[in-house]
């Protein structure tokens, strides 16, 4: 019997988070699995590690729970759950039920079928139709760029056997893209597609903003090609200069000298400059990521275990220097 590990990460999910476990539970009791679920708490702000705490109590054999001190995003959460999980295989899904419980016999089946990732992919029923056309639009663009091919409609809901948890953990990053991740360690993966699932309480955390956000990382964690763009649209540029300027220089030869229109040089400056503006902003964007990187902080912090709700302070700083070590 294999040991399946469940991860899940959570942020203000105090109005849904009963109902998955028990939800979960009822699936994982039919299954042929010993199990554990790691709930991690990304620093809520609701009642979310209240019900941790409860959850971890009436189940104590199956459950383990980590809450942040702060919130430090859901990346930083999964990483926290795939550390803590000992499973032979371990699922990380959402607490909304947006990820249905009873794929994970289907993702089974597959796994024993020696597959190292089993990836649940939603379709788009339902979806705004301006949304779909966005979002395929960006996975088409964004594949023609980045070096691991990311499938749209795929997420984080997945299966992974533990040699592909290992080789995540193995990735020291603080800059961390997961879906960029699961690609770019390989292993032998299928992939099935489910319906889309509405949330079963609260609301969603993804704004708007928080979309454009992470399109952007996935367009620059895997590739350096806006940089080599600006080189060559910097070339280019000063190709059409020269040829400017020799034109300029023609022109006054042959027909006297004139001077350029004055909405013609307004145009140029504010052009050049809004491209140079937007170049100086990529290079920012690559520069803070390796100042990140070099300062080697944790990706996380824990104020709070299963284990040790009110942890000792020596604990405290060792939980902290094991955290550095990765």
């Amino acid at each position: 019997m294999i040991k399946l590990s469940v991860v899940v990460p959570c942020f203000n999910e105090e109005d849904v988070v009963e109902f998955f476990d028990a939800r979960m539970r009822q699936v994982l009791d039919t299954l042929q699995v010993d199990y554990e679920i790691c709930y991690v708490d990304d620093g809520s702000s609701d009642g979310t590690l209240g019900k941790l705490r409860e959850i971890a109590t009436r189940h104590p054999g199956h459950t383990q729970y980590a809450s942040f001190s702060r919130n430090f995003g859901k990346e930083a959460a999964m990483l926290a759950g795939l550390r803590k999980a000992a499973g032979d295989a371990v699922v990380i899904m959402d607490a909304d039920l947006q990820h249905p419980p009873e794929l994970l016999g289907r993702m089974l089946d597959l796994y024993h079928q020696g597959h190292d990732q089993v990836i649940a992919r939603r379709t788009r029923e339902g979806d705004k139709k301006i949304r779909s056309a966005l979002s395929r639009t960006y996975y088409r663009a964004v594949n023609r760029w980045v070096d691991v091919e990311i499938m749209d409609g795929v997420g984080d809901f997945r299966l992974l056997s533990r040699p592909a948890v290992d080789a995540l953990l193995s990735l020291p990053e603080y800059n961390r893209f997961s879906k960029g991740l699961f690609s770019w360690i390989g292993f032998d993966a299928v992939t099935f597609d489910y319906k889309n699932a509405a949330r079963e309480g609260g609301e969603t955390k993804w704004k708007f903003s928080s979309l454009v956000n992470y399109g952007m990382d996935g367009l620059i964690s895997f590739n350096n090609r806006p940089l080599r763009i600006a080189l060559w649209l910097g070339m280019v540029l000063t190709g059409l200069a020269a040829l400017y300027v020799v034109w300029v220089v023609v022109n006054a030869l042959t027909q006297g000298v004139t001077s350029p229109g004055y909405v013609t040089l307004v145009a140029i400056i504010v052009g050049l400059g809004g491209v140079q503006m937007m170049m100086l902003g990529l290079i920012g964007e690559y520069i803070g990521r390796i100042y990140y990187e070099t300062k080697r902080r944790p990706h996380f912090l824990v104020k709070e275990t299963h284990r040790s709700p009110a942890r000792s302070a020596v604990e405290r700083t060792r939980l902290a220097s094991t955290e550095r070590e990765h």
